[in-house]
This record gives C-alpha cells, sequence and structure tokens, in this order.
C-alpha cells in the first residue's frame, strides 16, 4: 500500500499518513458502512475521494469482496516485508475493520454453515449471488487475518475495542464458511447454485455480439451460465490452498468454456491458471492478450486511456504464471514452468528487505539475491523442495518436466485468444 498525496479535506492528524490511501479513507469507509446497516468498514468499489461512485448497486454496493480484497494486500504486504510498525498502526485496524463488516453480513444456517448471500463478486455478469465463492474465500482468509493480528497485538486490539468473544466468533465463521460445491459435475460453483443455471447459448452469439453487456440485457446476463471475467479461477489464484491440483484442474475446464473475456482484467488470472495446471500454449496466448491490451487496442478503448490493471497482470502472469510463485501462507514458493516459445526468462522481487533474481530456463531455474552480503538469506520452497539462497552464491535447481494435462479445455466460440503459441503467429484460435 503505497502513500499518495493528501486528499484535500483530510483533517490534520488524521489516520493513515503512512498507511496509504486505504487507510486513510478508513472514516468514508465506516460511514458508508453505516449507511448499509452494516458493521466495521465498507470499502467503495468505484471512487474518486474515498466514497462510493457507482450508482449501479449490483455491481457497486453489492461488490462487498472489495472490503476483503483490501485486507488481503494487508496481510501479504506484512508476510512480504516483516513490517510490524505498519501492522500495528495501520494494517491492524483494516484487518478488524474488514473482519466486523462480514461478521455482521453473514448469517449462520440451520446445519452450522456460515454464508453471505445477495453479493456480486469478481464477475459483473452474476450479480446479487449468494456465497460466491471468491468473496467466501477472501472473508474467510480476513476473519482469519483480523483474529490473528488483534491477538498479535491485544493493545492495539484493546485500543479498537477488539475481546476475546468478538475473535472466537471472528474464528467460527470463518470455520464454517460455505463452501458451494457441484457433487455431481466435479467442480467448485462460482455461486451457490450457478452450475445448474441454463447455459448461454453460444452458437447462435455472434461475434459483433460481444461485449455482451452492450446487446443483451443483465437480466439475460444474470440467470445464465456466463461469466464476463475470472472469478473462481481468481479464487483459486487467491486462494490456491483451498483446491486440490484436481479440483484446480476439473474447475479450470469447467470455467475457460464459459468465460468470454470481456474484461480486461480477465486474461491475466485465466494464463496464471492455465499454466499452474499445466496448458502453457494457452497461458502463453493469454498472456500475450494481457501484454499486448494497448500494444494492439484490443478493446477499442485505449484512446481513452492505458488498461493499467492488464499491464501489471502481465507482470503477474510472469511471475505467478511462468514462474509459478505463491505467497498466500506467508512462505515464498516457487513452480515454475515456461511455454516453449520463451528459452528465458528473468525476473525480481523483494522478500523481507532482499531483492532476489529468479532466472528461468527451460533446463533450470537460477534463484540469487544480487545486492546481498553473505551472511544474508532468503528461504523459499522450489518444487515442493526448501531452499536457502545466502549472498554467497545462487542456488540453482533443475526444471521438472511439466505433466501432460490432456486436451486443452474449449474456450466459448471464437473467444479463444488469438494463436501467439505456435510457430506461425497469424493463426487465430
Amino acid at each position: 500500500m503505497r502513500a499518495r498525496r493528501r486528499h484535500p479535506g483530510r483533517r490534520a492528524g488524521r489516520p493513515g499518513r503512512r498507511g496509504g490511501w486505504r487507510h486513510a479513507h478508513l472514516p468514508e469507509a465506516r460511514e458508508r458502512a453505516a449507511e448499509l446497516r452494516l458493521a466495521g468498514a465498507t470499502f467503495p468499489w468505484r471512487t474518486l475521494g474515498g466514497r462510493e461512485c457507482s450508482g449501479y448497486w449490483p455491481a457497486g454496493s453489492a461488490g462487498l469482496h472489495v472490503n476483503a480484497d483490501i485486507a488481503d494486500a494487508v496481510l501479504r504486504h506484512v508476510a512480504a516485508t516483516g513490517d510490524a510498525e505498519f501492522l500495528a498502526e495501520c494494517g491492524v485496524e483494516l484487518l478488524v475493520e474488514t473482519a466486523r463488516l462480514w461478521h455482521r453480513y453473514g448469517h449462520w444456517s440451520d446445519t452450522g454453515t456460515f454464508h453471505l448471500t445477495g453479493l456480486t463478486g469478481p464477475d459483473e455478469y452474476s450479480a446479487l449471488a449468494d456465497d460466491n465463492l471468491f468473496t467466501n474465500l477472501m472473508a474467510r482468509r480476513n476473519l482469519r487475518g483480523a483474529a490473528d493480528a488483534a491477538e498479535r497485538l491485544p493493545e492495539a486490539g484493546a485500543r479498537l475495542g477488539v475481546d476475546p468473544a468478538e475473535i472466537a466468533g471472528w474464528r467460527a465463521a470463518a470455520d464454517a464458511v460455505h463452501v458451494p460445491y457441484d457433487g455431481k459435475r466435479g467442480v467448485h460453483q462460482q455461486s451457490a447454485g450457478f452450475t445448474e443455471q441454463p447455459e448461454w447459448d453460444f452458437a447462435n452469439t455472434r461475434a459483433d455480439d460481444y461485449p455482451l453487456l452492450l446487446h443483451f440485457p443483465y437480466l439475460e446476463l444474470y440467470r445464465k451460465q456466463v461469466v464476463k471475467q475470472a472469478d473462481l479461477v481468481l479464487a483459486m489464484l487467491r486462494c490456491p490452498g483451498e483446491f486440490t491440483a484436481d479440483e484446480k484442474a476439473r474447475n479450470f475446464a469447467y470455467y475457460e468454456a464459459r468465460t468470454v473475456r470481456d474484461s480486461s482484467l480477465s486474461a491475466s488470472a485465466q494464463a496464471i491458471l492455465a499454466a499452474a495446471v499445466g496448458h502453457l500454449d494457452l497461458a502463453y496466448d493469454l498472456f500475450a492478450e494481457t501484454a499486448l491490451q494497448d500494444l494492439e487496442d484490443l478493446g477499442d478503448k485505449t484512446a481513452d486511456g492505458l488498461h493499467l490493471a492488464s499491464l501489471a497482470g502481465a507482470w503477474l502472469v510472469v511471475a505467478q504464471g511462468f514462474g509459478g510463485l505463491r505467497d498466500d501462507r506467508g512462505v515464498l514458493s516457487f513452480d515454475p514452468r515456461l511455454p516453449r516459445r520463451i528459452t528465458r526468462l528473468a525476473f525480481h522481487l523483494r522478500w523481507h528487505g532482499h531483492r532476489l533474481r529468479v532466472t528461468l530456463t527451460p533446463e533450470a531455474a537460477r534463484y540469487e539475491l544480487p545486492d546481498a552480503g553473505p551472511a544474508d538469506a532468503v528461504e523459499l520452497w522450489h518444487h515442493g523442495e526448501r531452499l536457502r539462497v545466502t549472498g554467497d552464491a545462487p542456488v540453482t535447481r533443475p526444471m521438472p518436466p511439466v505433466p501432460d494435462p490432456g486436451p486443452e479445455p474449449p474456450s466459448p466460440p471464437g473467444r479463444r485468444p488469438p494463436r501467439r503459441s505456435q510457430e506461425d503467429l497469424g493463426g487465430a484460435g
């Protein structure tokens, strides 16, 4: 969370001067929660100065996952930096107030499970759904992260009015969060009942009908199995430990066939999961779409400005897709695998104050600390092997073969990204 220029209306001494833009606008988020008759803080889906600017409430007000996304950023920042000062001054407050939102919003069923109903996840073609899987899993992470932080920093927790009963309530809710799953089809549901909804009629959808939101009423989109942008796939990216390898492969195949990528935010997440399950040609083609979004004006909107999230997504595909980087459990791990069109890949990241350089070839992965002294070290995992990288010398490990994932899952007709993974770059999927 990077510090931003102070908002003109901010009072002197208002919290958040070190904690960044989100913490600085906690007062507005608390006011929004009160307006919606919720607890804690409700951060905006679309904003200019800290207040909700979207008048379209099925996507705006109902997109409460934004609060868990912010909490996730706090947890990842602390895990990557060990920044105890940030956690004490700002992070714990963000975690507590967002956890209070989920605890108030959710409800317990007669079977003892915790549910979040009437919300919109990342996919804006599915609004006001029950138990959106992405939201539920991110809320679980939020609740547990707040409980851990309040226990780690009891004085900060006490200042915010947190007591043991509230922490116990957060943990109980997190443990009981409902995870919708379709046993008949063997896949997780994007939201409760999603896989039982009518299928979208792709066969009779013309190429010039995309993006669908410009040619079909939302009432038609909301009740069909058609996905604007990665949603459950994004859940598998942000919370990978919640899914087995087989579940990731089945889920990816199911939702790839229903995701039309009418949003520039989608291709990067799909590329990362395609790489994770072994479909490297598809991952490369989705990566190209992400990286070339503005250079080729793929959405005919570059004249209005750059797609910054798509540009950032290109780096995420490099690091998390082909580099296999994961950090969701507070440790640094890599499961790298390269598509055949990439013969060498290198990137840097910072972990606990050290700059780590990762260099990948089809034969080996090399990890080094180019700026570190002999006593400096970073511990990481490479394909399940624990490594200790010091400033003395790089550590090199072989790249294991990628298991055959089987046939590439189909995309909706006409919606596969152009084929760039083959030698003939002019072909289309």
